[in-house]
């Protein structure tokens, strides 16, 4: 294993039960042939790569999940994660936080978060008016996998220690209680076990309708993956920036994989992978925590 398996920080400890998770509710597991799950049967090498990683973190021969269920389980595991470990860091980023995973209830719920309120209004009028649904389609839905929000503060949590808001100012901020009584999303997270190019572009278009569509701050916006091959990753990876970063599910692992695939036979997969960690577009989902402190 790439890390000290007696390593009992908090984050060392949940990225572990993550991965054992994975493998005991076989979202990764070896076919007959020795695939991963997460690997392209068709690429050598998201194969080569995918089984160097499901060898390290121990997955066994089994039966592959369906794709939907895998993504589904997927999904509560990184919640899971998030849940076991941010709400740790109070003295980092302090807040009554709330993590959700949104199941099939996603596009319904983002409304109800103050910087996306308004949705909640645009989606009755389109529900009514048949020409502004044609025009309008869905475009407008935010619908990411897990929301991280905070609730706003009383006045007796803002005052604590020092008189620092009355009736005459701050009249207009969300984190207000007396102003808001919605939770602030404070992280959008999607995802996704494996990274074609329609799951690429629906996070893509989740980041961008969360951009256009807010009323005040913008949440962060990641994406957590189990994607093997690196060519795949820059898809999302790299670009302009709409998502803040791409999260591996256990980037020390593809980074050795790679670094052995690579060594006779495929230098450029190497820089690839170099390329997107170096320019801080790539990191492990054990950074994600700490990066939503920020």
């Amino acid at each position: 294993m790439t890390r000290l398996k007696n390593d009992s920080a908090l984050i060392a400890v949940a990225r572990k039960r993550f991965h054992e998770q994975l493998v005991a509710k076989r979202v990764l597991v070896l076919d007959s042939k020795g695939i991963p799950s997460n690997s392209d049967k068709d690429s050598d090498p998201s194969c080569e790569i995918g089984k160097l990683i499901a060898h390290d973190l121990r997955a066994k021969e089994g039966k592959k999940l369906p794709g939907q269920t895998a993504g589904r389980i997927f999904e509560e595991l990184v919640c899971e994660f998030v849940e076991t470990t941010f709400p740790k860091l109070q003295h980092l980023r302090p807040g009554k936080w709330t993590i959700e995973n949104l199941g099939n209830n996603k596009g319904d719920k983002t409304a109800s978060f103050a910087q996306y309120e308004h949705l909640a209004h645009l989606s009755k009028v389109v529900k009514a008016d048949r020409q502004l649904a044609t025009m309008l389609g869905n475009d407008y839905i935010v619908a990411p996998d897990i929301m991280v929000s905070r609730a706003p503060c009383t006045d007796d949590e803002i005052n604590k220690g020092a008189n620092i808001v009355n009736d005459a100012v701050c009249l207009k901020t969300d984190i207000r209680k007396k102003n808001n009584q919605l939770h602030i999303l404070h992280a959008s997270i999607s995802a996704k076990w494996t990274m074609r190019s329609d799951r690429a572009q629906n996070s893509r278009t989740e980041a961008l309708n969360l951009i256009r569509n807010r009323k005040g701050h913008l949440p962060h916006v990641v994406v957590v993956t189990g994607e093997p091959l690196p060519a795949r990753l820059v898809s999302l990876a790299l670009g302009t920036g709409d998502i803040d970063c791409v999260y591996h599910f256990a980037l020390d692992e593809l980074v050795e994989a790679v670094k052995q695939y690579g060594k006779d036979k495929r230098d450029d997969i190497i820089e690839l992978l170099d390329a997107m960690i170096n320019g801080k577009r790539l990191r492990d989902i054990s950074d994600l925590p700490l990066d939503l402190s920020c």
